[in-house]
């Protein structure tokens, strides 16, 4: 039996996210209060007590899940014993350091230096994201292609379950996508509460900033492969994580095929390591047969 650890992304954070570990677990108390330190303010303070429209913001959001993620993993170190790991976009920063490729104090360096990059990038290219549900890959990925020709950038960004693809591009873009893709079928398309068109074009000046400080970064051979967003498959060498997770910024998370390699490497069961329950919920959807926990 296979163990696969999978840490989620955006949209998990909820308000007093992590105030429990860090009550009544000093080594989680250790981390975040170094996390504090690191980013130079208090996070905790938002994570315990802040407002959700606070918890939204790209800069505080990826931090914190970042922190949830990891801070869960360490003070489980004692049963932690992945045979592979991945995460949904942020989330694989979260997996990096489950793996031991990347230390706690450079990924949050990382996140935080990514969150404020796609928050920078999404003030000057105002754009959004948009769900459509109940319509085949191709048929999205083809009307998205056709818009895009016409000059409104839209790309399929979000592979998450089978059945539920995420869009992303330009407002006006994913405007005409929604209607398009409502008449070709799709169940809904739901267009969502983002600041960005992230993995999208449109985060081409955030893979910039980014690339120079992950080039900059001390990635160590991790302990087991990290199945990553941009290649969906099971991946060891440093340098091509390095690669990878730059170009994930700008390319589509590829979760359902990365779910769907797992489950064809011998993964018999997905744990969940973080805030909330939804990638739980996706590996049920994409594989039918695997167990799916939380830690």
């Amino acid at each position: 039996m296979k163990k696969a650890y999978i840490f989620p992304g955006q949209g998990s954070q909820f308000s007093g996210m992590g105030k429990e570990l860090y009550e009544n677990n000093p080594l989680a108390k250790e981390l975040f209060e170094k996390a504090n330190d690191i980013l130079g303010f208090k996070i905790t303070d938002v994570m315990f007590a802040g407002t959700d429209e606070e918890l939204k913001q790209t800069n505080i959001t990826q931090p914190a899940i970042f922190l949830h993620s990891v801070i869960l993993a360490a003070i489980n170190a004692d049963s932690f014993s992945p045979d592979m790991v991945a995460g949904h976009s942020l989330g694989e920063f979260s997996a990096l350091v489950a793996n031991k490729c990347l230390s706690f104090d450079d990924a949050l360096k990382l996140v935080y230096k990514r969150a404020l990059a796609m928050q920078k990038a999404c003030e000057i290219n105002p754009s959004t994201m948009a769900a459509i549900l109940n319509l085949e890959d191709k048929i999205v990925e083809d009307i998205c292609a056709e818009i895009t020709k016409s000059g409104h950038v839209v790309v399929a960004a979000n592979y998450n379950c089978p059945g539920q693809l995420v869009i992303s591009g330009s407002i006006e873009g994913i405007n005409i996508a929604c209607e398009k893709l409502k008449a070709a079928g799709a169940k809904r398309a739901l267009v969502l509460p983002v600041g960005g068109a992230f993995h999208s074009p449109l985060m081409e000046p955030a893979r910039v900033e980014l690339e120079a400080a992950i080039n900059a970064t001390n990635f160590n051979m991790p302990i087991c492969p990290v199945y990553q967003n941009v290649t969906a498959k099971a991946v060891s060498a440093p340098k091509q994580i390095q690669n990878n997770l730059v170009a994930q910024l700008t390319a589509p998370v590829k979760w359902t095929q990365s779910v769907q390699q797992m489950v064809a490497d011998g993964a018999t069961q997905f744990i969940e390591v973080g805030p909330g329950k939804v990638l739980q919920g996706l590996v049920k959807k994409i594989s039918g047969t695997s167990e799916a926990v939380s830690v």
